[in-house]
């Protein structure tokens, strides 16, 4: 009897220090961040810098991309450099310092940026551009944007159906390729039509509260305007904003991004038409685009999401109180 108590014993302890070991283990990979409670491969930190987080526009898309990290067992660590090219440069030296595995960015100067992404790429960090380009596009992995010059286009064409001519003020973002591209698709639209006129133009950073005494200011040197043509909807209810406060009535104004603010503006017909960009989509794809690549499999270079008109003639197909 004594001898098979101790082998019961001696069984026990064996078990116990094989269950030990098995934890033992667990805990290694664990605290080395090998894989997820879900079994991924997982711990890495990414890192995301918008333009600005005043858009929510910028909120929906990162989001998105959120869901996405967190989903695979990751963290992601968001900026605002509000609009600051310096800000944004030391933002992207953070992360180079954290060791993340790679950056979403959405930059506040497409050229200005280059040499902190040069030295991000050198550190062997995956990088993602969102909703516009990077001047070299050797430096990206992956570009997920909106069709943008196609919608600076469907502007320019809904306003030549609804007038036979135009004076045209343009509210620009020269620093951002994506305003570049709108606003080069809705000139190169209009061109070869004479009694189309920009007669007036200026950046406004794509911000509604710099975009209203800009168009204050010009309205009171060009008093023949009849049309305002914005780079995105903040902009664009910045001109409205300047036209209430003058009341003048009769303008057609045009953003570019499909708010909800805009959207209802184009249901008040404040606004003549809005172009619906998807925040949504941009920011799923481009989360999915990254972990394909954490995966080895081919990604496109650069990724572009279709954009639709939104007139009062289509506004109700669309929900007013969130993004597409």
């Amino acid at each position: 009897m004594i001898i098979g108590y101790r082998k019961v014993f001696v069984a026990i302890i064996l078990s116990l220090v094989f269950c030990t070991s098995i934890i033992g283990i667990c805990i290694y990979i664990s605290s080395n961040g090998v894989y997820s409670e879900n079994g991924v491969e997982s711990k890495r930190k990414i890192g995301a810098t918008y333009m600005t987080m005043n858009n929510s526009y910028f909120k929906i898309i990162n989001e998105e991309i959120r869901y996405v990290v967190e989903e695979n067992g990751d963290t992601l660590i968001t900026r605002d450099p509000a609009l600051s090219l310096d800000k944004q440069i030391e933002e992207i030296y953070d992360f180079i310092d954290l060791k993340v595995d790679a950056i979403f960015i959405n930059p506040v100067d497409w050229v200005g940026i280059r040499n902190a992404l040069i030295d991000a790429q050198k550190a062997g960090i995956i990088i993602i551009a969102i909703d516009t380009d990077i001047y070299d596009d050797d430096l990206t992995a992956c570009t997920v944007v909106s069709d943008n010059y196609k919608a600076g286009v469907l502007c320019a064409e809904d306003l030549m159906n609804k007038r036979n001519s135009a004076n045209i003020i343009l509210l620009e973002h020269k620093s951002a390729k994506s305003a570049i591209d709108r606003i080069n698709g809705f000139e190169d639209a209009i061109r070869n039509n004479k009694n189309f006129k920009v007669v007036a133009r200026s950046d406004c950073d794509g911000q509604l509260e710099t975009a209203m005494p800009v168009v204050e200011n010009i309205l009171l040197k060009q008093k023949d305007v009849d049309t305002i043509m914005a780079l995105n909807d903040p902009s664009a209810l910045g001109g409205i904003m300047a036209l209430e406060e003058k009341n003048i009535k009769g303008i057609n104004v045009y953003g570019i991004d499909g708010s909800p603010d805009g959207k209802k503006m184009v249901k008040e017909d404040k606004m003549s038409a809005t172009v619906s960009q998807s925040p949504r989509k941009i920011g799923r794809i481009s989360g999915e685009s990254l972990y394909n690549i954490f995966q080895g499999k081919e990604v496109d270079k650069k990724i572009v999401v279709p954009v639709e008109l939104i007139t009062k003639e289509n506004i109700d197909e669309f929900r007013l109180d969130t993004w597409q």
